[in-house]
C-alpha cells in the first residue's frame, strides 16, 4: 500500500510539473499567436487542472500537519498552543485523507472522464426478428438513460425490419463523463423472453451486440486525406424518388486499417459525408486505443470487455425480471426499471469494480 501511495505521489509530482510547464509555454508570444498550439495546450491544462488543484490542497494539508507536529515537539510551547495543534492535526489529517482518496479515484478514472462524446452501434445478432426487436429495446434503454443525465442524443444511421425492429442503429451521445458511464456497454447482450412472434408462450433466447466508441475531437486524431478512399452511390430503400436519383450515399474506406463506413441516412451527400467521417474517426481512434489498452492493461480489458461483439457481457431475463452482468457476477431483479432507462445501479457497480481493479494495477 505504501509503494502504491509513493508511486501515485511521484506521478502527481510529474503532472503538477507539466501543468506549470504549460503555464510557461502559454505565456510565450509565439504560442499566444498560434491558435492551434494555444488551443491544444489550453485543452491539456484544462484536463489537469482539477487534479493539480486537489494535489496542491493535499500538500498544503501535509505542510500544516508538519507545522503542528513541530509545535507538539517543542518542549517550551504553551499548553494551549499544543491543544490547538492537536485539534489542527486531527482536522488536517481528515482533510488530507479525503483529498488523497479523491485524487486516487480521479487519477485512475481520469482518461474516461475526459471523453464527453461517444458513438454507440447496436446490431441484431442471432434470433431473427426477435433479435431486431431486442436491439430496438436496447436503443430505447440507452436513449432514456441519456435523457435522465441530460446528455444529447443524435441518431446517425439505422436499418429497420418489417416489425420495426433494428437490424442496426448507430447514434451519438454527448455530455459530461459519458464515456465513463457507457464505456462498459460494449459486447454481447442476450435476452430471454417470450417473443411477440411466439404464439405458444415459449421462451426464446436472442442476442444483440453493442459497440461503444469514444468520439475523438479532430485535434485528437489526424487522418491524412490520402489514407481515405471515398465512394459515392445512389441511396437504396425508402425515401422517395429524390433518394434514388441523387448520388447521396457515401462510403469511406481507411486504407491502412481496412475500416469502412457507409452512410445513406440523409438525402444530402454533404450530410452523409460529415456523418461518415465522424463514425470513421471514432472507429480508427478505437482501433488504435484498443491496441494501447491491450499493451498497457490486459486485466482491465478482460474485465470490462474490449467491445468485441462476440463476447457475452449481460443477460436480460424477462420472466424473472432479472439482469445479470457476467463480468462481475451481479444480478439485479429490476429489469423493468433498467429497460426504462434506470441503469444507475448497474453501471455504478461496474464502475466501482473497475475502479478497484485499476487501483490494484496502479
Amino acid at each position: 500500500m505504501v509503494e502504491e501511495k509513493d508511486s501515485l505521489l511521484a506521478k502527481l509530482d510529474q503532472i503538477e510539473a507539466r501543468y506549470s510547464e504549460i503555464d510557461e509555454q502559454i505565456a510565450k508570444p509565439e504560442v499566444a499567436t498560434n491558435p492551434t498550439k494555444l488551443v491544444a495546450l489550453s485543452k491539456e491544462q484544462g484536463k489537469l487542472k482539477a487534479m493539480v488543484t486537489r494535489y496542491r490542497k493535499y500538500k498544503q494539508a501535509l505542510a500544516g500537519i508538519e507545522e503542528a507536529e513541530q509545535i507538539l515537539a517543542d518542549g517550551d510551547a504553551d499548553e494551549d498552543f499544543k491543544a490547538l495543534a492537536t485539534e489542527e492535526i486531527k482536522e488536517l489529517q481528515g482533510r488530507k485523507d479525503t483529498l488523497l482518496e479523491e485524487i486516487t479515484n480521479s487519477f485512475v478514472m481520469a482518461d474516461d472522464m475526459d471523453v464527453d462524446s461517444v458513438i454507440v452501434e447496436i446490431r441484431a445478432g442471432t434470433g431473427g426478428e426477435e433479435a431486431a426487436l431486442f436491439a430496438r429495446d436496447l436503443y430505447s434503454m440507452y436513449v432514456r438513460y441519456a435523457e435522465s443525465h441530460k446528455w444529447k442524443v443524435e441518431q446517425l444511421d439505422f436499418s429497420v425490419t418489417e416489425k420495426n425492429g433494428f437490424r442496426e442503429v448507430i447514434f451519438g451521445v454527448k455530455g459530461p463523463g459519458v464515456w465513463s458511464e457507457l464505456g462498459y456497454e460494449g459486447g454481447g447482450h442476450r435476452v430471454q423472453r417470450v417473443p411477440q412472434t411466439e404464439s405458444q408462450g415459449r421462451i426464446h433466447t436472442s442476442a444483440a451486440t453493442v459497440a461503444v466508441l469514444p468520439e475523438p475531437e479532430e485535434l485528437d486524431i489526424q487522418i491524412a486525406p490520402g489514407e481515405v478512399e471515398e465512394h459515392v452511390s445512389r441511396s437504396s430503400g425508402p425515401g422517395g424518388q429524390s433518394v434514388n436519383k441523387l448520388s447521396s450515399a457515401v462510403k469511406l474506406e481507411h486504407l491502412p486499417t481496412g475500416i469502412t463506413v457507409s452512410m445513406q441516412d440523409e438525402k444530402s451527400q454533404h450530410k452523409n459525408r460529415a456523418k461518415a467521417w465522424r463514425v470513421l474517426r471514432s472507429r480508427i481512434y478505437e482501433h488504435h486505443m484498443s491496441k494501447k489498452r491491450a499493451e498497457r492493461d490486459s486485466q482491465r480489458k478482460s474485465m470490462i470487455g474490449s467491445g468485441d461483439r462476440s463476447q457475452k457481457i449481460r443477460t436480460y431475463n424477462f420472466p424473472q425480471n432479472r439482469v445479470t452482468d457476467h463480468r462481475i457476477n451481479l444480478s439485479l431483479y429490476s429489469l423493468d426499471k433498467i429497460m426504462a432507462g434506470d441503469m444507475d445501479e448497474l453501471i455504478a457497480a461496474m464502475k466501482d469494480y473497475d475502479r478497484q481493479q485499476r487501483l490494484k494495477n496502479l
